[in-house]
């Protein structure tokens, strides 16, 4: 399978769809890669800006389940179009262990459809939109969440793992 381009990528992916594939730099200085992922699930989780407070929220609570996550196989990472400087600062302020992956140029937020038109105060822009994919370790997407809720993200997340390895 070729590599498909923006234009022809399918940006309103459903369980059951290809995860697409993604290398970015991350904290830490890792890198992290939908190839080195082979064979194992993983939560892709995007989020619009570090240490704000919604997406603080959500990063702490998936740090907080993810030795549970990591005992069962589960590999979090969380992307945002924030450069590598910032998110570090973000997972250093707050202990935040899983990768945290920087998206500037929101090539992988594209390919997920991700990066949208948000409105603020009468406003539009493009911004990135707090959604989540599990994928298994085929690489085929389990679940979608579209506009999480920090608070109960992490619990939506465990379920859904809870549910996928249960299945395996």
């Amino acid at each position: 399978m070729g590599v498909m381009t923006a234009s022809s990528q399918k940006t309103d992916l459903q369980p059951g769809d290809r995860a697409p594939d993604f290398t970015l730099p991350a904290s830490g200085g890792r890198t992290v890669s939908s190839a080195a992922l082979t064979g194992m699930p993983y939560l892709l989780y995007f989020y619009p800006k570090a240490d704000t407070p919604g997406c603080t929220t959500q990063a702490c609570g998936l740090q907080e389940v993810l030795p549970k996550f990591e005992a069962d196989g589960l590999t979090v990472i969380g992307v945002s179009p924030d450069p590598v400087a910032k998110i570090e600062k973000f997972a250093t302020k707050y202990g935040l262990e899983f990768p945290l992956a920087s998206d500037e140029n929101h090539t992988v937020a594209d390919a997920y459809g991700t990066w949208v038109e948000k409105s603020m105060y009468g406003r539009t822009y493009m911004g990135m939109e707090r959604s989540s994919f599990l994928v298994d370790g085929q690489g085929v997407i389990r679940n979608v969440w579209r506009k999480v809720k920090p608070a109960t993200h992490a619990e939506l997340v465990a379920q859904a793992f809870r549910d996928l390895v249960s299945r395996a």
